[in-house]
């Protein structure tokens, strides 16, 4: 028998009609386990009410805070339930209480605002709960809808905001709490994405868009067949159809490609969402919930068609970190150093190039001159940091082994400065950074030369 984990994003959520649609899609695919997110825009209210809770304005937090429980009392009532439904009842008393907590504190330290914003998929997920139970009893499935909570299963470390899963327990879990407990044929699980639990008890989360990557979890830990992505596009394009209207979608694309694409700035999947697929060899098909008759994608291990350019994928406001010193010319370790002190402060290195006695590196998003990193990779060399950059990727296959390529990618951008190239490292992807105003515009040419 076939066991589908399904993900719906949150605009799959966002009102009672949305939900009664991504049920139906469920109840079509036959979905064992169903990851979902919090109603689009709560997660960012909820960040809204930890810091404005921190600073101590408590009219501004009760506003928030109404705002926010308005929204879900109304999809509770389109869906049938009491406005005043003891689950949800209990979810706004805990949100409010927490943001007195923080607001008496004025604290909204990381491990404050998880447990806070934990409450968003809790949220959901008790509404698309009472959903799921419409959309089977219209269609006379006869089946008990579980509302499960994924911190009993997804087990993290304490690294609050950006929790690392911690994989072997969470097979040993998703088997004895989920798969030996509900059979799929007699169950349908709801659970919420995102969200996790330390092993020391504490409520985390997986990063922004991490409830595809919670998804993929549930999938490796269940040995599923399929893992669903339900979102409001119709699959993968070929480049982000907003940059480039000629952007076209991709019926199949490989692991490897996909987790490249999603790397380097395709908005579609999580970055980490294809590793448990990978170690599992699961299928993932990404589709809309919103057209859900469409073909949509799918990411496999192997594809039958493998194009040289099979994507390009752009990732905004970058920065370049430079570092020259005389010391790096014929010594080891220098690189090891550096890498430390990226590594202590949790920053993540896109790409890399290196010359006798400097070394340059994009990282996402601003680096500040006085920030603690810079500080400490001072010790080691001088340090030039330039920001607003924008890394241009072409994703395919062999394209480290293609002769003649750098030429035709460097001729239709001919008159784009490119201001770092890295290529090399994998058979992939050949990105390089260029001026932020120029992205769109490399997009545009070089998805005319190679995709069109």
């Amino acid at each position: 028998m076939s066991l589908v984990v399904s993900k719906f994003g949150g605009t799959s959520m966002g009102n009672a009609e949305c939900m009664l649609r991504s049920a139906d899609v469920s109840v079509q695919q036959n979905s064992y386990v169903i990851c979902v997110s919090a109603t689009s825009g709560s997660t960012n209210q909820l960040i809204a009410i930890g810091q404005t809770a921190e600073q101590g304005h408590a009219e501004q937090v009760q506003k928030l805070a109404s705002e926010l429980i308005a929204k879900h009392q109304h999809i509770a009532r389109d869906l049938e339930l009491p406005a005043d439904h003891a689950p949800l009842s209990q979810l706004f008393e805990e949100m409010l209480s927490i943001a007195k907590g923080m607001q008496l504190l004025k604290d909204c330290s990381p491990r404050a605002l998880d447990i806070l914003l934990s409450l968003g998929e809790r949220t959901s997920s008790v509404l698309f709960a009472q959903a799921m139970k419409l959309a089977l009893a219209k269609a006379n499935v006869k089946k008990e809808v579980i509302l499960f909570d994924a911190r009993d299963v997804i087990a993290t470390d304490d690294q609050f905001g950006k929790a690392r899963p911690q994989i072997a327990k969470i097979y040993e879990l998703a088997q004895a709490e989920i798969a030996k407990k509900y059979p799929q044929d007699q169950y349908v699980i709801v659970t919420q994405g995102y969200i996790g639990k330390s092993l020391s008890g504490h409520s985390t989360t997986l990063g922004r868009g991490g409830s595809d990557y919670s998804a993929a979890l549930f999938a490796e830990g269940l040995d599923a067949t399929t893992l669903e992505i339900w979102t409001d596009v119709t699959g993968i394009a070929t480049t982000d159809p907003r940059i480039c209207k000629e952007a076209k979608f991709i019926d199949e694309i490989s692991f490897k490609e996909a987790s490249e694409m999603a790397i380097f700035g395709a908005k579609v999947l999580h970055p980490a969402t294809v590793e448990p697929a990978m170690r599992k060899n699961i299928p993932v098909f990404v589709g809309s919930s919103f057209d859900a008759h469409k073909k949509g994608t799918w990411v496999r291990k192997e594809v039958k068609d493998a194009p040289l350019m099979r994507a390009l994928a752009l990732r905004k406001n970058q920065s370049l970190v430079t570092l020259s010193t005389p010391e790096m010319l014929q010594t080891h370790g220098f690189l090891f150093k550096i890498f430390k002190v990226f590594n202590d402060h949790s920053v993540s290195i896109d790409a890399i190039t290196t010359s006798e006695i400097s070394v340059s590196v994009t990282i996402d998003g601003e680096i500040k001159s006085e920030s603690q990193l810079v500080k400490d990779l001072k010790h080691f060399a001088d340090v030039q940091i330039e920001g607003g950059y924008s890394l241009v990727s072409l994703i395919g296959n062999n394209i480290n082994h293609t002769a003649g390529l750098a030429k035709k990618i460097f001729s239709a951008i001919e008159d784009i400065n490119v201001r770092m190239i890295c290529l090399g490292a994998s058979k992939h992807n050949f990105c390089f950074l260029v001026d932020g105003s120029q992205g769109d515009k490399a997009i545009q040419k070089l998805h005319s030369e190679f995709i069109q």
